[in-house]
């Protein structure tokens, strides 16, 4: 039975593996880590959050009866990096996409190591791995300043390979099963002739609740289906004091893990809403607004618990979020990003991204690959306890609190 499910992540895990790689000395890092508590770093942020929560909105319309889980964050580093070799109509493109007109490029790549560098260091009671790679065919030259910004501000290691070795792929995906615990073991596939780099975000996120929910309060209770049937399903249960807020037709609950820094925020549309009405509402204002209203207050919760897997070639939404020439081999530039661009002329062949997530009563695991593939071209509630049964169709997301950078967002529609 189909379920519905969305979670975008602003976990993208980007790993590079560069035998040999410069590490960014300490002193070039110091600046941009500053710069979480300065304008630049929380436009970053927000330039992330509107990505992501449009890109959501789109596969939403495009599956509504499908299960959904994205990293906003992965999918927003990886596309970062490539934009770095863009140039021309192609970089102005990928900046209106991302959000990022008028921002330089050095203060892009800044703030985007400012918040790698405020996330892996959220919650020391939380694993948040974040890693980036680029993987290179072997000759191809390319850019000293594509490489050095990729491995400076995003600690890339970049890896040449003999993309004709039938191994070649493993390698790749060997790297991608390591950054994500085993959670994801393939992003790479058949490496075609033309294809020259893989520009890959890699994302683990392991947290456990700040209060765990009790095994002995799990029981099988209605799940109720958008189609209008029921399934039983297993259900967990807690009370305590929580940041909520209801209205709008939702409500929204704030379950933190280990030491509060990062929480899972439950959104349930009201009975006589749905899904799609709330995610019709979902923007980075509205998201922000929403946060700002919440207050503590004691409550009941009841959520599913639910495992999932997604995986998405991204081509189209991103086409129709403006950014088709990137994938024209006619008119995409990247000639920033390689050496003897009129003899090398790409274009981004795939963007595919693969996520996973299980919720449960200890918590939440969760991993996220984005790869881009280049290739050649020929108001409050009162303060009264509150009841929450997440028992149909809910939208949820996975933030940081401190830069409120969002890490993974989902619309559960059937939790089996």
């Amino acid at each position: 039975m189909k379920s519905r499910w969305l979670c975008s992540i602003l976990a993208t895990v980007i790993g590079c593996c560069f035998a040999g790689a410069r590490k960014p000395p300490a002193e070039s890092v110091k600046p941009a880590i500053g710069m979480t508590s300065k304008p630049i770093g929380k436009e970053i942020v927000q330039a992330d959050n509107a990505f992501g929560f449009k890109l959501f909105s789109e596969l939403f319309g495009q599956e509504p009866e499908e299960n959904i889980f994205m990293s906003p964050t992965s999918i927003a580093m990886a596309l970062s990096m490539a934009y770095n070799g863009a140039a021309g109509k192609t970089k102005a493109a990928m900046a209106k996409v991302l959000g990022i007109e008028g921002i330089k490029l050095s203060d892009v790549g800044m703030a985007n190591a400012a918040l790698l560098a405020a996330l892996r260091t959220a919650d020391p009671k939380v694993q948040l791995e974040i890693a980036n790679s680029l993987w290179v065919r072997k000759g191809l030259g390319l850019s000293p300043k594509f490489v050095e910004t990729n491995t400076e501000y995003y600690e890339a290691k970049v890896t040449e390979l003999d993309f004709a070795d039938p191994e070649a792929p493993d390698i790749i995906n060997g790297w991608v099963k390591e950054k994500t615990r085993d959670k994801i073991d393939r992003i790479a596939g058949t490496i075609n002739p033309d294809d020259v780099l893989f520009l890959i975000n890699a994302v683990y996120f392991k947290g456990s609740w700040a209060e765990e929910f009790d095994t002995a309060l799990t029981q099988k209770r209605d799940f109720h289906l958008s189609g209008g049937s029921t399934i039983k399903h297993p259900m967990m249960s807690q009370s305590g004091d929580y940041k909520y807020y209801s209205a709008e037709g939702f409500q929204v609950v704030n379950l933190p893990y280990g030491e509060e820094r990062i929480s899972m925020m439950v959104f349930l549309p009201a009975e006589e809403s749905n899904l799609a009405a709330f995610v019709g509402k979902l923007n980075s204002e509205n998201w922000n607004r929403w946060l700002d209203s919440m207050k503590v207050i004691k409550g009941d919760i009841v959520i599913p618990k639910f495992k999932l897997e997604y995986e998405k070639t991204l081509n189209d939404v991103l086409s129709e979020l403006d950014m088709k020439i990137a994938f024209d081999p006619a008119q995409a530039d990247f000639s920033k990003m390689v050496l003897n661009p009129e003899k090398n002329p790409l274009f981004i062949s795939q963007v595919k991204h693969k996520s996973f997530v299980e919720v449960n009563e200890e918590g939440t695991e969760a991993a996220a690959v984005t790869s881009v593939v280049m290739t050649l071209s020929a108001a409050p509630q009162p303060e009264e306890r509150f009841s929450m049964i997440v028992d149909r169709p809910f939208f949820f997301a996975i933030q940081d609190n401190e830069t409120r950078a969002v890490l993974f967002t989902g619309a559960v529609s059937n939790p089996e």
